[in-house]
């Protein structure tokens, strides 16, 4: 742990700005499901949610859930809010 951490009494496990949240409905789910997808494109670490080997996102082609080009017709704006963030 940092001299900083230890002086904020802030621990390791959670990021400083986490906050929890209660999935109301269906369409919250789906909500943070395409914001967990579309996270690696929007940092820059691939250009398709596809090419994201570590992801949820495959497994969840194959049960129907999304299409293999979900995301490719997504223009990422910084200021967008499409995931809410």
């Amino acid at each position: 742990m940092s001299a900083r951490r230890r002086e904020r009494q802030q621990g390791t496990l959670w990021q400083h700005r986490f906050w929890d949240h209660l999935i109301r409905d269906e369409a919250d789910f789906d909500r943070h499901l395409d914001y967990i997808h579309w996270n690696p494109v929007k940092h820059g670490w691939v250009d398709k949610v596809r090419d994201w080997p570590y992801s949820s996102f495959h497994r969840l082609v194959k049960r129907g859930w999304y299409t293999e080009n979900w995301g490719d017709n997504i223009a990422f704006d910084d200021d967008s809010n499409e995931f809410g963030e």
